[in-house]
Protein backbone atom coordinates (compact mmCIF):
# COMPACT_ATOMS: atom_id res chain seq x y z
CA UNK A 1 0.00 0.00 0.00
CA UNK A 2 2.54 2.56 0.80
CA UNK A 3 4.21 1.40 -2.29
CA UNK A 4 1.61 2.05 -4.52
CA UNK A 5 1.18 5.81 -2.57
CA UNK A 6 4.89 6.89 -3.05
CA UNK A 7 4.38 5.90 -6.46
CA UNK A 8 1.61 8.09 -6.92
CA UNK A 9 2.92 10.88 -5.05
CA UNK A 10 6.63 10.45 -7.41
CA UNK A 11 4.01 10.44 -10.64
CA UNK A 12 2.11 13.42 -9.66
CA UNK A 13 5.84 15.40 -9.04
CA UNK A 14 6.35 16.83 -12.14
CA UNK A 15 2.44 17.85 -12.63
CA UNK A 16 3.23 20.14 -9.71
CA UNK A 17 6.39 21.96 -10.92
CA UNK A 18 5.13 22.02 -14.60
CA UNK A 19 2.91 24.94 -13.85
CA UNK A 20 4.55 28.07 -12.62
CA UNK A 21 2.42 29.52 -9.42
CA UNK A 22 1.65 32.75 -10.88
CA UNK A 23 -0.05 31.04 -14.04
CA UNK A 24 -2.49 28.96 -15.28
CA UNK A 25 -1.63 26.51 -17.11
CA UNK A 26 -4.04 23.52 -19.36
CA UNK A 27 -2.24 20.13 -19.61
CA UNK A 28 -5.14 19.55 -22.65
CA UNK A 29 -4.26 22.42 -24.53
CA UNK A 30 -0.79 23.14 -23.44
CA UNK A 31 -1.20 26.69 -23.07
CA UNK A 32 0.54 28.74 -20.11
CA UNK A 33 -1.50 31.71 -19.15
CA UNK A 34 0.72 34.30 -17.10
CA UNK A 35 -0.73 37.49 -18.45
CA UNK A 36 -1.34 40.23 -15.80
CA UNK A 37 0.68 38.94 -13.25
CA UNK A 38 3.02 41.71 -12.06
CA UNK A 39 5.68 39.38 -13.31
CA UNK A 40 9.45 40.77 -13.88
CA UNK A 41 10.71 37.74 -15.34
CA UNK A 42 10.10 35.04 -17.67
CA UNK A 43 8.50 32.00 -15.18
CA UNK A 44 10.33 28.98 -14.54
CA UNK A 45 9.34 25.33 -14.09
CA UNK A 46 7.55 25.57 -17.46
CA UNK A 47 6.26 22.40 -18.70
CA UNK A 48 8.66 21.45 -21.58
CA UNK A 49 5.48 20.80 -23.95
CA UNK A 50 4.29 24.11 -23.78
CA UNK A 51 2.97 25.48 -27.01
CA UNK A 52 1.09 29.02 -26.51
CA UNK A 53 2.57 31.00 -23.66
CA UNK A 54 1.26 34.25 -22.75
CA UNK A 55 2.80 36.94 -21.09
CA UNK A 56 1.41 40.06 -21.75
CA UNK A 57 0.80 43.10 -19.90
CA UNK A 58 3.21 42.35 -17.18
CA UNK A 59 6.54 43.81 -15.93
CA UNK A 60 9.28 42.17 -17.80
CA UNK A 61 12.61 44.38 -18.77
CA UNK A 62 14.21 42.46 -20.49
CA UNK A 63 14.94 39.09 -22.15
CA UNK A 64 18.11 37.44 -21.46
CA UNK A 65 19.97 34.53 -23.01
CA UNK A 66 18.44 31.21 -23.89
CA UNK A 67 14.74 33.06 -21.99
CA UNK A 68 12.73 30.06 -22.97
CA UNK A 69 15.18 27.22 -22.76
CA UNK A 70 12.57 25.03 -21.18
CA UNK A 71 9.70 25.42 -23.79
CA UNK A 72 11.96 24.29 -27.29
CA UNK A 73 8.17 23.08 -28.79
CA UNK A 74 6.13 26.75 -27.89
CA UNK A 75 4.65 27.86 -31.39
CA UNK A 76 3.06 31.62 -29.94
CA UNK A 77 4.76 33.51 -27.31
CA UNK A 78 3.33 37.14 -26.51
CA UNK A 79 5.50 39.37 -24.66
CA UNK A 80 3.28 42.56 -25.54
CA UNK A 81 2.28 45.79 -23.36
CA UNK A 82 6.14 45.15 -21.11
CA UNK A 83 9.05 47.13 -20.49
CA UNK A 84 11.08 45.22 -22.25
CA UNK A 85 14.37 47.72 -23.32
CA UNK A 86 16.81 44.81 -24.09
CA UNK A 87 17.06 41.31 -25.76
CA UNK A 88 19.96 39.32 -25.62
CA UNK A 89 20.77 38.38 -28.97
CA UNK A 90 20.40 34.60 -27.83
CA UNK A 91 17.32 35.29 -25.98
CA UNK A 92 15.19 32.97 -28.07
CA UNK A 93 17.70 30.42 -29.13
CA UNK A 94 16.47 26.84 -29.93
CA UNK A 95 12.50 27.89 -30.57
CA UNK A 96 12.67 26.06 -34.07
CA UNK A 97 9.08 25.52 -34.39
CA UNK A 98 7.87 29.44 -33.01
CA UNK A 99 5.06 31.06 -35.31
CA UNK A 100 3.83 33.78 -33.96
CA UNK A 101 5.91 36.17 -31.84
CA UNK A 102 4.39 39.58 -30.26
CA UNK A 103 7.02 42.34 -28.67
CA UNK A 104 4.41 45.08 -29.56
CA UNK A 105 3.76 47.89 -26.50
CA UNK A 106 7.49 47.78 -25.09
CA UNK A 107 10.53 49.90 -25.35
CA UNK A 108 12.58 48.25 -27.74
CA UNK A 109 15.29 50.38 -29.50
CA UNK A 110 16.85 48.04 -31.85
CA UNK A 111 17.21 44.05 -32.33
CA UNK A 112 20.50 42.38 -32.86
CA UNK A 113 20.54 40.75 -36.29
CA UNK A 114 21.20 37.59 -34.76
CA UNK A 115 17.87 37.14 -32.58
CA UNK A 116 15.85 35.57 -35.42
CA UNK A 117 18.60 33.55 -36.90
CA UNK A 118 17.27 30.16 -35.85
CA UNK A 119 13.99 30.49 -36.23
CA UNK A 120 12.87 29.38 -39.95
CA UNK A 121 8.82 28.89 -39.18
CA UNK A 122 8.17 32.65 -37.87
CA UNK A 123 4.92 33.67 -39.89
CA UNK A 124 3.72 36.16 -37.63
CA UNK A 125 6.01 39.23 -36.15
CA UNK A 126 4.26 42.34 -34.43
CA UNK A 127 7.28 45.45 -33.44
CA UNK A 128 4.62 47.99 -33.18
CA UNK A 129 4.44 50.63 -30.41
CA UNK A 130 7.95 50.29 -29.71
CA UNK A 131 11.09 52.85 -30.49
CA UNK A 132 12.59 51.02 -33.33
CA UNK A 133 15.31 53.09 -35.76
CA UNK A 134 15.16 50.52 -38.15
CA UNK A 135 15.61 46.49 -38.54
CA UNK A 136 19.19 44.95 -39.22
CA UNK A 137 19.49 44.05 -43.30
CA UNK A 138 20.97 40.96 -42.24
CA UNK A 139 17.47 39.84 -40.32
CA UNK A 140 15.80 39.57 -43.70
CA UNK A 141 16.56 35.98 -44.21
CA UNK A 142 15.01 35.16 -40.59
CA UNK A 143 11.97 36.98 -42.11
CA UNK A 144 10.95 35.23 -44.99
CA UNK A 145 8.37 33.22 -44.12
CA UNK A 146 6.58 36.02 -42.17
CA UNK A 147 2.98 36.60 -43.75
CA UNK A 148 2.18 39.36 -41.35
CA UNK A 149 4.85 42.07 -39.89
CA UNK A 150 3.65 45.15 -38.05
CA UNK A 151 6.06 48.46 -37.76
CA UNK A 152 3.76 50.94 -36.31
CA UNK A 153 4.17 53.42 -34.43
CA UNK A 154 7.94 53.23 -33.87
CA UNK A 155 10.91 55.79 -34.92
CA UNK A 156 11.43 54.60 -38.14
CA UNK A 157 12.60 57.29 -41.08
CA UNK A 158 14.32 55.23 -43.28
CA UNK A 159 13.17 50.99 -43.72
CA UNK A 160 16.43 49.07 -45.62
CA UNK A 161 14.41 47.44 -48.82
CA UNK A 162 17.07 44.14 -48.50
CA UNK A 163 14.80 43.14 -45.80
CA UNK A 164 11.86 43.99 -47.32
CA UNK A 165 12.75 42.10 -50.45
CA UNK A 166 13.50 39.01 -48.53
CA UNK A 167 10.02 38.52 -47.35
CA UNK A 168 8.45 36.91 -50.59
CA UNK A 169 5.29 36.14 -48.58
CA UNK A 170 4.31 38.76 -46.84
CA UNK A 171 0.54 39.19 -46.99
CA UNK A 172 0.03 42.33 -44.45
CA UNK A 173 2.30 45.10 -43.81
CA UNK A 174 1.68 47.92 -41.15
CA UNK A 175 4.13 50.98 -41.01
CA UNK A 176 2.00 54.12 -40.20
CA UNK A 177 3.30 56.36 -37.22
CA UNK A 178 6.74 56.51 -37.75
CA UNK A 179 8.26 59.66 -38.84
CA UNK A 180 9.27 59.10 -42.54
CA UNK A 181 11.58 61.05 -44.22
CA UNK A 182 10.58 61.30 -48.18
CA UNK A 183 13.99 61.92 -49.28
CA UNK A 184 16.09 60.24 -52.48
CA UNK A 185 16.90 57.47 -49.88
CA UNK A 186 13.09 56.59 -49.28
CA UNK A 187 12.15 55.99 -53.21
CA UNK A 188 13.33 52.32 -52.91
CA UNK A 189 10.74 51.84 -50.39
CA UNK A 190 8.27 53.67 -52.76
CA UNK A 191 8.93 51.36 -55.63
CA UNK A 192 9.00 48.00 -53.11
CA UNK A 193 5.52 49.36 -52.30
CA UNK A 194 4.22 49.86 -55.86
CA UNK A 195 5.15 46.24 -56.51
CA UNK A 196 4.08 44.33 -53.07
CA UNK A 197 0.52 46.22 -53.88
CA UNK A 198 -0.01 44.74 -57.39
CA UNK A 199 0.67 41.21 -55.55
CA UNK A 200 -2.31 41.82 -53.72
CA UNK A 201 -0.38 42.91 -50.95
CA UNK A 202 -1.78 45.04 -48.19
CA UNK A 203 -0.31 47.94 -46.47
CA UNK A 204 -1.59 51.13 -44.30
CA UNK A 205 -0.38 54.29 -44.67
CA UNK A 206 3.14 55.82 -44.74
CA UNK A 207 2.99 59.64 -44.06
CA UNK A 208 5.86 61.71 -44.68
CA UNK A 209 7.31 64.02 -42.06
CA UNK A 210 10.16 65.37 -43.56
CA UNK A 211 10.70 67.33 -45.80
CA UNK A 212 8.53 70.36 -45.21
CA UNK A 213 7.05 70.61 -48.73
CA UNK A 214 5.55 66.91 -48.37
CA UNK A 215 4.66 66.54 -44.58
CA UNK A 216 1.52 65.01 -44.36
CA UNK A 217 1.63 63.20 -47.64
CA UNK A 218 1.25 59.46 -48.37
CA UNK A 219 4.35 57.96 -49.80
CA UNK A 220 2.59 55.76 -52.52
CA UNK A 221 0.89 59.07 -53.32
CA UNK A 222 3.30 61.43 -54.05
CA UNK A 223 4.20 61.78 -58.04
CA UNK A 224 7.30 60.81 -58.95
CA UNK A 225 8.28 64.37 -60.65
CA UNK A 226 8.94 65.37 -56.75
CA UNK A 227 11.37 62.82 -56.78
CA UNK A 228 13.42 64.15 -60.30
CA UNK A 229 16.28 65.61 -58.27
CA UNK A 230 16.99 62.12 -57.35
CA UNK A 231 18.12 61.42 -60.45
CA UNK A 232 21.08 63.39 -60.46
CA UNK A 233 21.87 63.77 -56.63
CA UNK A 234 22.01 60.52 -55.40
CA UNK A 235 22.70 56.80 -56.22
CA UNK A 236 19.87 55.84 -54.54
CA UNK A 237 17.37 56.41 -57.30
CA UNK A 238 19.97 54.54 -59.29
CA UNK A 239 19.51 51.12 -56.91
CA UNK A 240 16.16 51.64 -56.88
CA UNK A 241 15.21 51.14 -60.52
CA UNK A 242 17.57 48.39 -60.97
CA UNK A 243 15.58 46.32 -58.19
CA UNK A 244 12.25 47.56 -59.41
CA UNK A 245 13.00 46.09 -62.60
CA UNK A 246 14.35 42.97 -61.35
CA UNK A 247 10.86 42.66 -59.24
CA UNK A 248 8.71 43.35 -62.68
CA UNK A 249 10.79 40.43 -64.19
CA UNK A 250 10.01 38.79 -61.52
CA UNK A 251 6.46 39.16 -61.35
CA UNK A 252 5.73 39.17 -64.84
CA UNK A 253 7.15 35.80 -64.76
CA UNK A 254 4.77 34.61 -61.86
CA UNK A 255 1.77 35.97 -63.60
CA UNK A 256 2.35 33.99 -66.43
CA UNK A 257 3.02 30.83 -64.43
CA UNK A 258 -0.05 31.47 -62.83
CA UNK A 259 -2.98 33.04 -64.12
CA UNK A 260 -5.08 32.00 -61.06
CA UNK A 261 -3.30 32.75 -58.38
CA UNK A 262 -5.64 34.55 -55.62
CA UNK A 263 -2.89 37.18 -54.58
CA UNK A 264 -2.77 38.95 -58.07
CA UNK A 265 -6.70 39.44 -58.73
CA UNK A 266 -8.02 40.30 -55.21
CA UNK A 267 -6.45 42.33 -52.07
CA UNK A 268 -6.01 40.66 -48.84
CA UNK A 269 -8.52 42.30 -45.35
CA UNK A 270 -5.54 43.15 -42.83
CA UNK A 271 -4.92 41.41 -40.21
CA UNK A 272 -5.25 42.81 -36.74
CA UNK A 273 -2.48 43.52 -34.67
CA UNK A 274 -2.12 41.37 -31.90
CA UNK A 275 -4.32 38.77 -33.32
CA UNK A 276 -3.62 35.08 -32.88
CA UNK A 277 -2.21 36.28 -29.17
CA UNK A 278 -5.03 35.45 -26.64
CA UNK A 279 -8.07 37.40 -26.27
CA UNK A 280 -7.10 39.70 -23.12
CA UNK A 281 -3.57 41.00 -23.62
CA UNK A 282 -4.25 45.13 -23.78
CA UNK A 283 -1.25 45.30 -25.83
CA UNK A 284 -2.05 43.68 -28.80
CA UNK A 285 -6.03 44.48 -29.30
CA UNK A 286 -7.96 47.50 -29.80
CA UNK A 287 -6.35 48.40 -33.12
CA UNK A 288 -8.48 49.20 -36.07
CA UNK A 289 -8.03 46.94 -39.31
CA UNK A 290 -6.22 49.12 -41.91
CA UNK A 291 -8.52 50.03 -44.93
CA UNK A 292 -8.19 48.03 -47.94
CA UNK A 293 -6.14 50.21 -50.85
CA UNK A 294 -6.65 50.08 -54.67
CA UNK A 295 -4.55 48.03 -56.41
CA UNK A 296 -1.88 49.93 -57.66
CA UNK A 297 -0.26 49.31 -61.29
CA UNK A 298 3.89 49.64 -60.97
CA UNK A 299 5.05 52.60 -63.24
CA UNK A 300 7.13 51.09 -66.75
CA UNK A 301 10.50 52.44 -65.81
CA UNK A 302 11.61 51.63 -69.30
CA UNK A 303 8.98 53.78 -71.02
CA UNK A 304 10.32 56.39 -68.91
CA UNK A 305 14.26 55.96 -69.50
CA UNK A 306 13.43 55.75 -73.20
CA UNK A 307 11.65 58.75 -72.94
CA UNK A 308 14.33 60.33 -71.13
CA UNK A 309 16.65 59.35 -73.40
CA UNK A 310 14.83 60.73 -76.66
CA UNK A 311 14.34 64.20 -74.93
CA UNK A 312 18.22 64.40 -74.34
CA UNK A 313 18.39 63.38 -77.88
CA UNK A 314 15.95 66.17 -79.13
CA UNK A 315 18.11 68.55 -76.86
CA UNK A 316 21.39 67.61 -77.90
CA UNK A 317 19.83 68.45 -81.63
CA UNK A 318 18.83 71.71 -80.46
CA UNK A 319 21.42 72.82 -79.05
CA UNK A 320 23.76 71.93 -82.25
CA UNK A 321 21.33 73.94 -84.34
CA UNK A 322 21.67 77.11 -82.20
CA UNK A 323 25.09 76.57 -82.21
CA UNK A 324 25.45 76.46 -86.16
CA UNK A 325 23.07 79.54 -85.60
CA UNK A 326 25.39 81.17 -83.78
CA UNK A 327 28.21 80.53 -86.21
CA UNK A 328 25.83 81.85 -88.56
CA UNK A 329 25.08 84.68 -87.07
CA UNK A 330 28.99 85.66 -86.50
CA UNK A 331 30.27 84.72 -90.20
CA UNK A 332 27.63 87.20 -91.40
CA UNK A 333 27.81 89.78 -89.13
CA UNK A 334 31.62 89.60 -90.12
CA UNK A 335 30.71 89.83 -94.07
CA UNK A 336 28.33 92.98 -93.36
CA UNK A 337 31.41 94.64 -91.07
CA UNK A 338 33.71 94.31 -93.91
CA UNK A 339 30.96 95.34 -97.04
CA UNK A 340 30.40 98.23 -94.71
CA UNK A 341 34.20 99.52 -94.72
CA UNK A 342 34.35 98.81 -98.05
CA UNK A 343 31.51 100.51 -99.45
CA UNK A 344 33.09 103.46 -97.08
CA UNK A 345 35.97 103.21 -98.52
CA UNK A 346 34.49 103.03 -102.20
CA UNK A 347 32.39 106.48 -101.29
CA UNK A 348 35.67 108.44 -99.63
CA UNK A 349 37.76 107.61 -103.05
CA UNK A 350 34.76 109.03 -105.29
CA UNK A 351 34.51 111.81 -103.12
CA UNK A 352 38.10 112.76 -103.86
CA UNK A 353 38.06 111.65 -107.67
CA UNK A 354 35.06 114.09 -107.65
CA UNK A 355 37.09 117.08 -105.59
CA UNK A 356 40.09 115.86 -108.36
CA UNK A 357 37.77 116.92 -111.59
CA UNK A 358 35.83 119.86 -110.22
CA UNK A 359 39.43 121.73 -109.87
CA UNK A 360 40.64 120.45 -113.34
CA UNK A 361 37.03 122.09 -114.75
CA UNK A 362 38.40 125.60 -112.77
CA UNK A 363 41.29 125.68 -114.07
CA UNK A 364 40.62 125.16 -117.37
CA UNK A 365 38.51 127.84 -118.29
CA UNK A 366 40.84 130.55 -116.41
CA UNK A 367 43.97 129.54 -118.80
CA UNK A 368 41.61 129.73 -121.45
CA UNK A 369 41.49 133.58 -120.77
CA UNK A 370 45.13 133.93 -120.11
CA UNK A 371 45.78 132.89 -123.51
Amino acid sequence: MRVVLVFALVSCLPLSHACPKECSCNSNTKVVDCRGRGLYDIPRRLHSDTQELYLQDNRIRGLGSVAFKEIPLVRILDLSNNSITAISPTALLGLRTLQRLSLAYNSIRELDKRLLGPIRSLSHLDLSNNSLWGLPGAMGDSLKNLSYLGLANNRLARLDRSVLDAMTHLDSLTLRGNPWRCDCQLIGLKLWLETYLFKGGVVDEVLCIQPEEMKDKDLQKIPYQLFHACMTTSYHYLFANIHHLESEKLLRGHTHGNHAHPSSHSLHVPMVIGEGFGGGGGGGGGIAECETKQKHRPVNLRHAIATVIITGVVCGIVCLMMLAAAVYGCAYAAIMAKYQRELKKNEELATAQGADHATADEKEPLENAIA
